[in-house]
């Protein structure tokens, strides 16, 4: 069980990984803090009261403080980021006791384990600002949804934002083949189909191919064509706490795997080609995304038939529009093997690229 009386992030110095602060004299609670601690990667420092040293109390994370030793920190310097934990779920005390600490959580173990274990490891990794995520999707087929989700990430990366490229489609042949790195080493989907609880964000980004400057999860060659959606959602969300931006290539259908990844997304990008029956087909595309996904924007792609235009393409569809996608031949390849869209920084592509992400920075607050 876990109780919140407020919802303010513990404070955290710039660039700073530590582990928690256990305040407890219960032998058995400490063996459970310090197991919790190990589960999540971190390393805790552990009193029996306020630490003496300047400020250990202030500059920790995270506080964890055992029920029995609450009467023990009365009047100590209110601060964010303390957790009282407990064992009884019948003790109605254990709230004033909370309130006399100023802590911000009431965990009773053993139902509050697994929320604790996240929230220690989020401490242990840093963890900031979420990554800026990014879906592209096709309106039709060969709508050149693929190639701009390679060109957004490795423009982003090229910038020098950590960056992750996610291939969302099983049958899409694989963005690793799309950025030549097929025989890169490294974990693909399949390797997390097991994944149930916490991924750790780290090591997510260590395990995956780096492929011109940025990290890829795709899929391989095999048999597997889905992973339960359970792990993608902790796939997802393990890649969003590490910052930066990550760039999902989206499919055209929505099962519960793909539910899971728009759930986590910050916009989606639906890729048209200004043609009628790529703008029909478009519609039905974007009724199913709009269900789950708040934002989604139309990006148009030309040549543009007879009485359409890009502002027209969105007018159609109802969506804002994200811009025109222009039209060069490294939109269009299926293969561009050691130079992947976008890469060179320079044309067309690189600079609708580049624009985008100064807007979406821009209107997410990053910049």
């Amino acid at each position: 069980m876990a109780g919140t009386i407020t919802d303010d992030p513990p404070p955290t110095a710039a660039g700073r990984q530590s582990g928690p602060l256990i305040v407890t004299e219960d032998t058995a609670l400490l063996d459970d803090l310090l197991r919790l601690c190990a589960a999540a990667g971190a390393t805790p420092e552990v009193h029996h009261s306020v630490p003496e040293r300047r400020g250990g109390w202030e500059a920790a994370p995270l506080v964890l403080v055992g029920d029995d030793a609450a009467r023990r920190l009365r009047g100590v310097a209110r601060r964010r980021g303390v957790v009282l934990v407990g064992r009884d779920p019948d003790d109605s005390g254990v709230w004033r006791r909370a309130v006399e600490i100023g802590a911000d959580h009431v965990l009773v173990l053993p139902d509050g384990e697994q929320w604790l274990v996240d929230r220690i490891a989020d401490v242990a990794e840093g963890v900031g600002r979420p990554a800026l995520t990014v879906g592209v999707i096709g309106g039709r087929g060969g709508a050149g949804a693929s190639t701009l989700a390679c060109a957004l990430a490795v423009t982003s990366a090229r910038e020098g934002v950590r960056t992750l490229l996610v291939d969302a489609d099983p049958l899409g042949g694989g963005l690793d083949v799309l950025l030549g790195g097929e025989t890169a080493g490294g974990l693909r989907w399949p390797a997390f189909a097991a994944s149930r609880g916490r991924v750790g964000g780290g090591a997510l980004e260590e395990s995956l191919p780096e492929l011109h400057a940025l990290r890829v999860l795709s899929w391989d060659r095999g048999d597997c064509l889905a992973v339960p959606p359970q792990a993608v959602r902790a796939v997802l969300a393990a890649a969003r706490r590490r910052g930066g931006a990550v760039v999902v290539d989206l499919p055209r259908r929505v099962d519960d795997g793909v539910a899971e990844v728009l759930a986590q997304l910050d916009l989606g990008l639906l890729v048209v080609p200004a043609e009628l029956r790529a703008v029909a087909a478009a519609g039905r595309v974007a009724a199913a995304v709009g269900m789950v996904l708040g934002d989604l924007r139309v990006a148009v792609r030309g040549p543009y038939a007879p009485g359409l235009d890009d502002r027209e393409v969105a007018r159609l569809l109802g969506l804002p529009l994200a811009g025109e996608v222009p039209v060069e031949s490294g939109l269009l390849r299926a293969d561009t093997g050691e130079q992947p869209p976008g890469s060179t920084g320079r044309g067309p592509l690189a600079r609708f690229c580049r624009e985008f992400w100064e807007r979406a920075l821009g209107e997410a607050g990053t910049v």
